[in-house]
């Protein structure tokens, strides 16, 4: 087991910067580290999402755990881990980004949703898996494919809320992505960081009650 994959199931969730102007970005990053989380994704349609990491690497890497999301290609993930990305998530499975991981040592958790890919991303070295979307799946189908296949810890993105998170883990899921939930850009532009961390916060809580 990686020490990032360790550190995925100890932490729970990751918070996932979609679309956020780079001017917020830091304020917001530290508004939720404050909250208690520790591990986000900077997704790479994001203006300038290289840029972030880096730079997020560099001033919150001893505290955080900081990865590229959306890495839909080999050249995504070059650059992403070229950038200092500690691990890579994907919403679909293209073998060459595991294989390029596997030989760089930055786990890649890809996304998938049926059995057959799930085992897929599996034997091609994946030690993770993000099920997507959960949104329109739901906890249910989650819980549902976890039965044959509880070896493969998978990561649940997408219609994850407070009043929803434990059944999410009750499901099966050794962690959560979360959006919006958490980066919310309206709070975000409106420099309203303190409703970030206080949003973290309860996640964070939240998450560690269900153990």
């Amino acid at each position: 087991m990686s020490e990032m994959l360790e550190r995925l199931q100890r932490e729970k969730i990751v918070a996932i910067f979609r679309g956020i102007e780079d001017r917020h970005a830091d304020r917001a990053a530290e508004a939720l580290l404050d909250g208690g989380i520790a591990l986000m994704e900077v997704t790479m349609n994001t203006a300038g999402a290289a840029g972030m990491i880096g730079r997020w690497q560099d001033k919150y890497g001893e505290r955080a755990g900081i990865g590229a999301g959306t890495v839909l290609d080999l050249d995504m993930a070059k650059e992403a881990v070229a950038a200092g990305a500690r691990f890579l998530i994907s919403p679909n499975l293209d073998e060459t980004v595991v294989d390029f991981g596997l030989k760089h040592g930055v786990p890649v958790w890809p996304g998938v949703m049926t059995p057959t890919e799930i085992v897929r991303a599996w034997k091609a070295g994946a030690e993770a898996v993000k099920i997507f979307p959960m949104g329109t799946l739901g906890w249910k189908y989650l819980a549902e494919i976890r039965a044959p296949l509880d070896r493969i810890p998978m990561l649940a993105t997408g219609g994850v809320d407070l009043d929803n998170l434990a059944d999410y883990f009750r499901a099966g899921a050794s962690a959560v992505g979360m959006g919006s939930k958490l980066v919310n850009l309206e709070w975000v532009r409106d420099g309203r960081f303190d409703l970030l961390e206080e949003r973290a916060r309860q996640f964070v809580e939240a998450a560690k009650a269900i153990g």
